[in-house]
């Protein structure tokens, strides 16, 4: 199967997914072997990894303001939660399309699959999907004790999370619990604690996710009630909007009142205000995609739910600014 996503001079690329990126780095340098497994980790989509690892530099970036700033030890969380996150988000994704496959080759936008389409077998997903989460765990054991147990304990969310869809109308929520996990395991690696702070910090990234994941879903709205398949896009359905607005005030608050709790006690005024930006930022950026929205155009939703990296980054600097003051 071909797609629009195409090598340099403009021709199409065998095997590229239909929602690839255009252009992208695996159809058009990649090896052609290695290409059907990193499709499968999603390495042509890379917002996910932005979407997963962003709630870990926020963590990390709150730790370390509470703890007095960063050190050598945050710079290794830092490019280490970078790096397991690309691995996490493989491997996840090749675990949610080895039990999606049936499902993924009746939506229009998915069939183009490596598993549906043929590129690659089950048992072959299944070492691949083994192979990326033992590397992402030789960098686990890099943090301190309580962080690698929480880092095992996620394990749990992932492997539920692609069965949800189909015994609620809320998937979203388990995406969110698996996908904002970074955020208590970065302040937990930078502090050796779970605190109230990154409690706050989790709670906002899982009102985030569910308002960019919701805009995400309109794109298979129609498919998936076909195929049975839940989610909030269809339950809210023309209410969307306002549902959003609820869960982006929830994400505003929960964020401020995360910053509120670890840097107020610090004294440190500048600290707090940019801590605040963060909350500011992101509110800022998700009601520029609710004015923009358009639940009926999937073009329109694939480009801000895309857009929520560059709303993610704007918090993360403005926290990691907090931590350096």
């Amino acid at each position: 199967m071909t797609s629009k996503s195409g090598t340099p001079d403009g021709s199409p690329v065998a095997g590229a997914v239909a929602d690839a990126v255009s252009r992208n780095w695996v159809d058009t340098r990649a090896p052609a072997w290695s290409r059907p497994y990193l499709r499968l980790s999603r390495a042509d989509r890379p917002i996910g990894t932005w979407l997963l690892l962003l709630p870990c530099w926020w963590g990390a970036a709150l730790g370390a303001a509470e703890t007095g700033g960063p050190d050598l030890g945050t710079l290794w969380l830092v490019v280490g939660c970078a790096i397991g996150a690309v691995l996490m988000r493989g491997a996840g994704c090749t675990w949610n399309d080895i039990t999606d496959r049936d499902f993924d080759g009746s939506v229009a936008r998915t069939r183009s699959r490596p598993i549906p389409s043929g590129q690659v077998t089950v048992k072959g997903a299944l070492v691949w999907m083994v192979l990326q989460s033992l590397i992402a765990f030789g960098i686990l054991l890099t943090f301190n004790l309580p962080a690698i147990l929480m880092g095992i304990g996620s394990l749990a969310l992932v492997a539920v999370y692609p069965f949800a869809k189909r015994f609620t109308w809320w998937p979203q929520v388990f995406l969110g619990l698996a996908f904002n996990w970074g955020a208590l395991l970065a302040y937990t690696a930078e502090t050796g604690r779970i605190g109230g702070p990154s409690l706050l910090l989790y709670l906002a990234g899982i009102a985030w996710t569910l308002f960019y994941d919701t805009i995400y879903a309109h794109q298979d709205k129609e498919d998936d009630a076909l195929i049975g398949v839940k989610s909030t896009a269809r339950l809210f359905d023309a209410n969307t909007p306002r549902w959003l607005m609820r869960f982006l005030v929830a994400t505003v608050l929960l964020l401020a009142g995360a910053v509120l709790w670890a840097l107020l006690p610090l004294g440190n005024p500048l600290a707090l205000v940019l801590g605040l930006g963060a909350a500011w930022a992101m509110g800022w950026h998700l009601a520029w995609q609710l004015r923009k929205l358009d639940i009926d155009a999937p073009e329109v939703c694939l480009h801000l739910f895309r857009s929520n990296r560059d709303a993610g980054l704007l918090a993360a600097l403005f926290l990691a600014a907090a931590c350096l003051v």
